[in-house]
């Protein structure tokens, strides 16, 4: 015999033909009639019947007469079947007539912190009667409602009522509205007599507020699902109060002020598990005694009082368990958690589902709207309307403006549903889409920042459909600073998987970042990691700039022959390209290293070359960069005529601060003011450009050009700062390019113990380095301070920096 069609799925059946009507999505239908996105999905579920409000929206919205779905509703409305009625059926015990009701649970004897949250309830309660309390699971949204619905009762005593609407219950549908009112009309002891039958929810929802009205009571309404659920249990005119709990944010409810639950601070957190797991306090205690298993413990609980009370609950009734032990369990397979987290996942349609679960995917720490869209692949307004039903639903965080993060366990939750969910193919393709997203967005803000050299266009992966534009410096120099950990974890996640493509080109879009923000330790990091990808891909370009891309990380980090090595093996691959710019950019790299080696000849025509094949490249502005190189070294040289002419050609071509410093430092004597505008010009250009070390450079060349005018004390004053900044850097190999500038100006300035101390240091350094110029420019400025005192000592140094340099030095020191 065939048994009627449940009401509640038949009606379900019947507003999915209304949307099928609409011709619209679940999320676009639930925009037009004002309704909520996660209520609409249950009511076309038949999880939950809507109130006849929603139905009338609904029908309007399509043009359709409700009023024949009302029979169907109101059966899909009605009770569940009364128990059968039997002289064995034993009522539950009865209060004493006139006790007020108290369903409240117990409250918690160890409830920890939340004093902060605890005021903001209990102010909003007196406020405005009624309070929301929202939050991801497990963060202790009952644990806090019930706590201060305690608090409340003595001011509330008529009734403190306790209702579980399982919004979130694993196995359960959520509680509807009418059943919800039936119960608490019930608690209230309400006469079934006095109850209406007839009519919708609207009718009960009417005698509920009227019950209540006259009393003093406090009702909890616990795990909501929605806005929907407990729209019609809320009080009415009276006294009474409410404290709702819910996963979701319930922004429909635009009266109910709102209080949304974190996790527990650190301290917080130790103090739970010692509390709940009844260990002593001391140094007796398991957890005192292992503090690294104790730490790790309260890691793997990522602050959640859910995770937390599990945890010490283990320890409570284990006494023999060691916090080792419980350590290795809690690391085994699903927690409890993962099965109190399910149902708030369980809650999302198909979209909301994978774009949550592939955001388990995504490496660093925060992600922006670009990268979720990337993830999913999905257009940029969708990954943004997704984002905010996850914010609602407190399964993504939100720490700024446009910028996302999953909370530890939340995260791995999302990754352990993408492995039980989606194909190696799809979960590939996602991290694939995301590395992608990375490196195109890095090579567009490297492309607006000033580098030496232009970076050659993408070939890793395909462009995202969407990323951030960059139409100044300051805008991408602020994209590389928020996004720096992130860059750095999408690296290694694709030195992980393989995607050696990537493992090259990314760290060459990080070049110009890194010359602002030092770093060099780590530069070289990743282009040694570049290297062996290149070695791996068999391309010789990739394999050319890997090498010349490690030699110069070698030699910003101090590690001359090691620069000296990358570009021997980048030569000839860069011969054989037939592209002048890697030529061009190996060129320079190679004249600064021979240079700081000792050569102050072959790099002048090293210099002149890369001039001559950027120009061929069509690079005009690195042109002038390598002009202006080439009067740098004339300056060095103490050819100061030709450097003048060098450095007025170059800037005759582009803004070029090594000519400013170049030409201020020349015109000296002869033009001060020119040259400290020349100089002024630079230094403002560095800072400008966010770039410390070429700030520290360009006061140090201030120093220089100061002490030829014959102003010492200024001239110390601005060498005094260049070193102040330098020590900021924590890069102490760059001062070997500053120290025998320095002192050779205290020397001039009557100071010569701190000049035979800074060219000292100059000394000790050199070596190390490799920097044979300095070493040679610290031998002749000991010499230069020792000539009067100790001439023998004098003539040994001068011999010294005769046999380091050929020719002899002439130098701007």
């Amino acid at each position: 015999m065939d048994h009627p069609q449940d009401p509640r799925h038949e009606f379900a059946s019947r507003l999915r033909m209304v949307q099928e009507l609409s011709e619209l999505g679940v999320r676009a239908l639930a925009r037009e009639t004002g309704l909520s996105s996660s209520s609409l999905s249950r009511y076309l579920a038949g999880q939950t019947v809507p109130p006849w409000s929603a139905v009338v929206e609904l029908c309007r919205f399509v043009k359709r007469d409700p009023r024949p779905l009302r029979p169907l509703w109101e059966r899909a409305n009605t009770l569940l079947p009364a128990p059968p009625k039997t002289s064995r059926q034993i009522a539950p015990p009865s209060p004493p007539p006139g006790a007020p009701r108290n369903d409240l649970p117990r409250d918690i004897p160890d409830f920890t912190g939340r004093e902060t949250a605890l005021a903001d309830v209990l102010a909003a309660v007196k406020a405005n009667r009624v309070v929301a309390i929202d939050g991801m699971a497990g963060v202790g949204k009952t644990s806090l409602a019930v706590h201060a619905a305690h608090q409340l009762a003595a001011d509330y005593p008529d009734a403190q009522l306790y209702l579980d609407l399982h919004g979130f219950t694993d196995g359960r549908t959520p509680l509807d509205p009418d059943a919800a009112l039936r119960a608490l009309l019930s608690a209230l002891r309400v006469p079934s007599e006095k109850v209406p039958q007839d009519g919708g929810v609207e009718v009960r929802a009417a005698c509920w507020r009227s019950e209540l009205a006259g009393l003093r009571a406090v009702i909890v309404l616990d795990n909501a699902a929605d806005a929907a659920q407990v729209a019609q249990l809320l009080p009415g005119a009276g006294e009474s109060v409410a404290i709702i709990t819910s996963r979701n944010r319930l922004v429909e409810l635009d009266d109910v002020p709102p209080v949304t639950l974190d996790v527990l601070t650190p301290e917080e957190s130790a103090e739970l598990l010692v509390r709940a797991s009844g260990d002593p306090r001391g140094p007796d205690g398991r957890l005192a005694r292992d503090p690294d298993n104790t730490a790790e413990v309260l890691r793997l609980c990522g602050n959640l009082p859910l995770a937390l009370r599990l945890a010490a609950a283990r320890l409570r009734h284990r006494p023999g368990w060691s916090v080792g032990i419980l350590v290795e369990r809690m690391a085994e397979g699903p927690s409890e958690f993962d099965t109190a987290f399910s149902m708030s996942v369980r809650q999302l349609n198909r979209d909301q589902a994978r774009l949550f679960r592939l955001t388990g995917l995504i490496p660093g720490s925060t992600f922006t709207d670009y990268v979720a869209a990337a993830v999913a692949g999905v257009p940029l307004r969708t990954a943004q309307a997704i984002l905010e039903d996850l914010l609602d639903a407190h399964l993504v965080q939100q720490p700024a403006d446009g910028r996302y993060r999953l909370h530890d366990l939340v995260r791995h939750h999302a990754r352990r549903a993408t492995f039980d969910t989606d194909s190696d193919a799809d979960r590939e393709r996602a991290l694939g889409r995301v590395l992608d997203y990375y490196v195109h967005t890095a090579a567009a803000a490297d492309a607006a920042m000033p580098f030496l050299s232009p970076t050659r266009p993408v070939s890793a992966g395909s462009p995202p459909a969407a990323m951030p534009t960059f139409p100044n410096k300051d805008v991408a120099f602020f994209w590389f600073v928020t996004e720096y950990t992130n860059l750095i974890s999408a690296f290694y996640a694709a030195v992980e998987v393989g995607a050696a493509v990537h493992v090259c080109e990314l760290p060459r879009f990080l070049r110009a970042y890194f010359a602002r923000r030092c770093g060099t330790t780590h530069l070289n990091a990743l282009f040694e990691q570049s290297l062996v990808a290149a070695q791996s891909l068999g391309d010789p370009l990739q394999l050319a700039e890997a090498h010349s891309d490690l030699g110069f990380a070698r030699y910003n980090a101090g590690r001359m022959s090691e620069a000296h090595e990358a570009y021997a093996a980048a030569a000839p691959l860069v011969a054989g390209l037939g592209d002048p710019l890697p030529r061009a950019e190996l060129s320079m790299r190679c004249a600064q290293l021979r240079w700081d080696e000792g050569d102050v000849a072959g790099p002048i025509d090293l210099f002149r070359e890369a001039r001559a094949l950027y120009e061929q490249g069509g690079c005009p502005s690195s042109a002038a960069h390598a002009l202006a190189s080439e009067a740098w070294a004339k300056v060095q040289l103490g050819q100061y005529e030709e450097a003048s002419s060098l450095a007025t050609e170059a800037l005759s071509h582009a803004d070029v601060l090594q000519a400013h410093v170049a030409l201020g430092v020349a015109l000296a004597p002869a033009d001060p003011a020119a040259a400290l505008t020349h100089l002024d010009a630079a230094l403002a250009s560095a800072r400008e450009d966010g770039h410390k070390h070429n700030e520290a450079w360009c006061l140090n060349c201030a120093g220089v050009a100061l002490r030829r005018m014959g102003r010492y004390d200024e001239a110390l004053a601005s060498h005094r700062e260049a070193f102040a900044l330098l020590d900021e850097l924590f890069e102490e190999h760059w001062k070997i390019h500053f120290l025998n500038a320095y002192a050779e100006t205290c020397r001039l300035a009557g100071q010569p113990d701190e000049a035979l101390a800074l060219h000292r240091q100059a000394l000790e350094m050199a070596p190390e380095l490799g920097h044979r110029y300095e070493e040679a420019a610290a031998h002749q400025g000991i010499a230069l301070v020792l000539e009067e005192s100790d001439p023998n000592a004098a003539a040994t140094h001068r011999a010294k920096a005769d046999e380091l340099l050929a020719s002899p030095l002439a130098s701007a020191r």
